[in-house]
């Protein structure tokens, strides 16, 4: 691990709930990330949900931090590209990065399990699978060819076009075109062979809290061998740049007394087996202790010490100073004894690939 971000899920409050409304949220996630930035985190991420009262259209909210923030890393954690156009997707992204002097990480994926049944056809969209993998393949393989600046659509004839620009029947790229960003992509995989494609497809690799296979290794084991392939993957196919790499965790140091009213608890987690998507999967513990402590049981996690980024989940409905001293405590007391280098000192780089 070299570097370290925050990952927020968004959870708020809808009307005969008790906790903070959606605007709250909104408002909160951008004061944590503007204090965030301002001792060197390097990321603040965020999860994208439809039909639940989470974080469901990411963009404004990026380019807000973007706008009040000098060197964090802005992204998504991921978007689901079942309920994406991808072409608007390449331009809101683009312009966002743009915005942002190219801290944008965009972090996309097939999207997880969710309330609404094949939710994404309420939003206008079909698929052959029932899960959408084969619509969200095909909007990703879309996504990039727009985002490299390839054409996906063809100039009318003169006296149709208006302005007129371009000679009839070449093709068109979409507009604006963001120098860089094809290389902050990234790829949400839950599985090995998901994470291998990612290599072939040249972008970066984002593993979460869970991994959708089983085998009785624990989440650490699964998602450092899973980082191995992937890199093993993006070698042979000989991609002429150093990826990013990262995975998630929920970590809470025990510093003060509240820390350990808030998350003692959270000291005797451990891994376990659920059943999710129609498969046996795996979830990670959380780790709660002395900064110490902590620091020995994140040096014995394979994924962390593999990937070059780490994701803090981070319980965003207690609001921003409880969430800011999470942050603070581990910048502090946990992160330079793990490698960590603050934003501050420049942009975040993978690991050789040897």
């Amino acid at each position: 691990m070299k570097a370290f971000g925050f990952l927020s899920f968004g959870h708020y409050a809808i009307p005969g709930q008790q906790g903070p409304d959606a605007r709250t949220v909104l408002r909160q996630a951008l004061e944590l990330a503007r204090f965030a930035d301002e001792f060197g985190v390097n990321g603040a991420y965020f999860r994208v949900h439809h039909f639940a009262p989470q974080g469901a259209s990411p963009m404004p909210l990026l380019g807000a931090i973007a706008a009040v923030t000098k060197h964090i890393e802005v992204g998504t954690g991921v978007i689901d590209l079942r309920y994406e156009n991808p072409l608007y997707l390449a331009e809101e992204a683009a312009a966002l990065d743009l915005l942002a002097n190219g801290r944008v990480a965009l972090g996309v994926s097939r999207g997880s399990p969710e309330p609404a049944e094949q939710g994404w056809k309420a939003f206008g969209y079909q698929s052959e699978a029932p899960n959408g993998a084969d619509m969200a393949r095909s909007k990703f393989e879309i996504l990039l060819a727009a985002v490299e600046g390839r054409g996906v659509a063809r100039a009318a004839a003169l006296d149709e076009q208006y302005p007129r620009m371009y000679q009839p029947g070449i093709a068109l790229p979409v507009f604006p075109q963001s120098p860089g960003l094809r290389k902050r992509i990234w790829w949400g995989s839950g599985t090995r062979k998901t994470a291998e494609q990612a290599a072939r497809d040249g972008v970066n690799l984002m593993s979460s809290t869970l991994v959708s296979e089983s085998d009785g290794s624990s989440l650490g084991e699964l998602q450092a061998d899973q980082i191995a392939r992937y890199r093993a993957a993006w070698k042979q196919a000989g991609h002429g740049w150093t990826p990013r790499v990262s995975v998630s965790r929920s970590i809470f140091p025990l510093v003060s007394d509240r820390d350990r009213q808030l998350f003692g608890l959270q000291a005797t987690s451990s891994d376990e087996v659920g059943y999710l998507d129609g498969g046996n999967a795996t979830f990670g513990r959380s780790y709660a202790a002395e900064p110490d402590v902590l620091i020995e049981q994140l040096k014995a996690d394979p994924a962390i010490e593999a990937a070059d980024t780490l994701m803090l989940t981070i319980p965003n409905t207690l609001g921003v100073e409880p969430n800011l001293a999470i942050l603070r405590n581990f910048a502090e007391y946990v992160a330079p004894a793990l490698g960590w280098i603050p934003a501050t000192k420049g942009p975040v780089e993978g690991y050789p690939i040897d």
